[in-house]
């Protein structure tokens, strides 16, 4: 835990309490519509972590906790298998490839990256996904180099910072590639499972995770992963995430004071 400063040493109950509270609404809307890390990274930052450490747990929680969507996914026979297996290795090695560069950045750039990169993300989560669009079958030429390609590019992404990731691969798979729009949540979860992986393991080998910390937050996101994925599969595409906006904005008002003050 001495990776954590000086503020969790006198305040790590109200820390965890709150940290579950947003693990909890995290994987809720990570498993409808990606943007988990919207509330990870920015909580794990206002409650004393250091930036690099914040991604890396962010990445641990976000690992765990996509297993419970993806098994509701599996269940109602969702995913498009052939995009699966040819896109994952390729959100592996993206993935694994940016949190090596974000870990060798010094932890106060780090800090003002994450604030600049954070309106990016909230755009990508607020970008409208409910536009119909005309499936077609998959061709060859946008099985072997639209995905692989999309996938290397949103995994780097999802490495050096995260949050927004999960909306970017539904986005993608569903203009790109025609799919509906609960598929392209379920593929969503398989690609941002495999990049999470390939990031921690970055983050895991320069030090930067606590897996003791972890255990409660994991248990808070696999619950909302659970009741969103089991409500996108009841609702479908009529998902609601205005209200949710506020509470960014927060977030990111916060974390300006922090890091620009």
């Amino acid at each position: 835990m001495e990776l954590l400063g000086a503020f969790w040493a006198e305040h790590w109950l109200l820390a965890i309490l709150m940290l579950g509270a947003i693990a909890f609404v995290a994987g809720f809307v990570d498993s409808i519509a990606g943007g988990g890390g919207l509330f990870l990274v920015p909580g794990f930052l206002l409650v004393g972590m250091p930036p690099q450490v914040a991604l890396g747990q962010e990445k641990l929680v976000s690992t765990l906790g996509t297993l419970a969507a993806i098994r509701n996914f599996l269940a109602n026979s969702k995913m498009v298998w052939q995009v699966a297996l040819v896109g994952v290795p390729f959100s592996l090695l993206g993935a694994y490839l940016g949190a090596h560069l974000i870990v060798s950045i010094p932890q106060e750039t780090v800090g003002k990256i994450i604030l600049a990169l954070i309106p990016f993300g909230i755009l990508i989560f607020l970008t409208p996904k409910d536009r119909p669009v005309e499936e077609r079958e998959l061709s060859p030429r946008m099985l072997f180099t639209v995905v692989p390609l999309t996938c290397l590019a949103i995994g780097f992404y999802d490495g050096f910072f995260g949050p927004g990731t999960g909306s970017m691969f539904i986005i993608a798979f569903h203009y790109l590639l025609r799919m509906d729009l609960v598929s392209s949540s379920a593929n969503s979860k398989t690609f941002n499972f495999a990049s999470n992986i390939g990031a921690l393991v970055a983050f895991v080998m320069a030090g930067k995770v606590v897996y003791l910390l972890a255990l409660p937050l994991v248990a808070c996101n696999i619950l909302g992963n659970h009741l969103g994925s089991a409500l996108a599969l009841r609702k479908g595409n009529e998902v609601v995430r205005k209200a949710l906006v506020f509470s960014m904005l927060c977030l990111f008002t916060s974390l300006g004071v922090k890091y620009l003050a």
